[in-house]
């Protein structure tokens, strides 16, 4: 009996101490990236302090428009739903399909509309951008998705020459879809390392995820069976 319980407390002490070593590091990194993203204030991390995403002009409020029937019929899918906005100072209807393909109308004449181009785009995102010096960022046609901007492609970019390096995606219907500052990417940084996913930073159900989770479960139960066995014990008194 004792041999045995000295062979477990032998096995538990070894097993303990190699799955303290090979995950403490991770460990380290998961404490600290959780302090880091728990201290940088969410509203600077999505850019609101330096993009207006929501702003948006009022529709103005006469009569004419072209008969919602009209837009409906102009294609030959059936429409998922439809909406009325304004873009680029004058009012559109975003009509979506069933397949998931958007397109743009005239809201007064009905007239299908081209996608938004790079001037549409600057005019867009520099009237959202809160920065300081009102610059025209830089357009550039994104075609292909990154851990920065994971969104529908093709899209455009409005790069502003700030500190932030603050970038503002638009898809081709004119909407503000995405807002990348310094701050978001020193978030990102630290969440990649939080969830262990170091190229994609977005799964957090990685095989280097399952691996420490359980070393860090099979720690815990070494640990116990340690506590367990070398918690001091009473000696009973001889009757």
């Amino acid at each position: 009996m004792r041999s045995r319980k000295l062979r477990l407390h032998i096995g538990a002490s070894r097993l303990h101490r190699w799955l303290g070593l090979l995950l403490g590091v991770q460990l380290l990194l998961w404490f600290t990236s959780g302090l880091v993203m728990s201290l940088l204030p969410i509203d600077r991390v999505r850019g609101e302090h330096l993009v207006d995403r929501e702003a948006a002009a009022m529709l103005p409020g006469d009569t004419g428009y072209a008969p919602t029937h009209a837009i409906l019929a102009a294609g030959k899918e059936p429409i998922r739903q439809f909406q009325v906005r304004m873009l680029l100072g004058r009012p559109v209807v975003e009509v979506q399909t069933a397949s998931g393909a958007v397109r743009l109308h005239d809201a007064r004449t009905g007239a299908v509309l081209p996608p938004v181009g790079s001037r549409d785009v600057a005019t867009i995102a520099l009237a959202a951008y809160r920065g300081g010096s009102k610059i025209a960022p830089q357009v550039e046609r994104v075609s292909a998705t990154s851990t920065e901007y994971k969104g529908k492609v093709p899209a455009w970019r409005a790069v502003f020459p700030d500190p932030d390096a603050t970038r503002v995606y638009v898809d081709d219907t004119g909407k503000i879809v995405a807002v990348r500052t310094g701050t978001w990417r020193l978030y990102d940084f630290f969440w990649g390392l939080h969830i262990m996913d170091w190229t994609e930073h977005e799964h957090f159900n990685t095989p280097w995820m399952w691996a420490f989770a359980t070393g860090g479960l099979a720690l815990a139960i070494a640990g116990t069976i340690l506590l367990y066995l070398r918690w001091p014990r009473r000696k009973r008194k001889p009757a």
